[in-house]
């Protein structure tokens, strides 16, 4: 995977999936984490970022994906575990196949990371998307707005 030490932050490269369907945003979080992020993970080296969200959604779900076009390059900085993140993520819009259980708004998905459980969870496309701590932030009324063709964002927390 594409993450390291720099100097004083840790760098990585992760990719993302934004699934849609029937008005409604998948995201997850990882046991013993208290918010909530699009379904993806770290690159590989040598490895694209699109084939990236195809294996993470593989092996953290077992389920096979078609990832679409890319919405997002995000430069993110963050803290996290008290030490400061320079991550750089590509958000692609993703789909799952017709028949894939995970299409199902109403239950709650597992999943897995490593050793750890991973809960995958549907939320609908409203205003009540804004009291719930997604991250990054600026997803919480950038997902209430139809898709772009791409953009660039650069976001700075804590």
């Amino acid at each position: 995977m594409i993450a390291t030490q720099l100097g004083t932050h840790f760098f990585q490269v992760r990719a993302a999936a934004i699934f849609i369907s029937q008005g409604a945003v998948l995201l997850h979080r990882l046991e013993g984490d208290t918010f909530w992020s699009l379904p993806g993970g770290r690159v590989e080296p040598g490895e694209d970022a699109a084939t990236t969200v195809v294996r993470e959604m593989r092996e953290e779900l077992g389920q096979n994906v078609v990832c679409g076009p890319l919405s997002y390059v995000v430069e993110n900085f963050f803290t996290a575990r008290g030490k400061p993140h320079h991550e750089i993520g590509f958000y692609f819009q993703a789909s799952f196949l017709e028949d894939s259980p995970l299409l199902d708004p109403a239950r709650t998905h597992a999943g897995v990371e490593g050793a750890r459980a991973l809960e995958f969870k549907w939320f609908p496309l409203d205003d009540s998307l804004a009291n719930l701590d997604v991250r990054p932030s600026f997803l919480r009324t950038s997902l209430l707005q139809p898709l772009p063709h791409f953009r660039h964002v650069v976001q700075r927390e804590g």
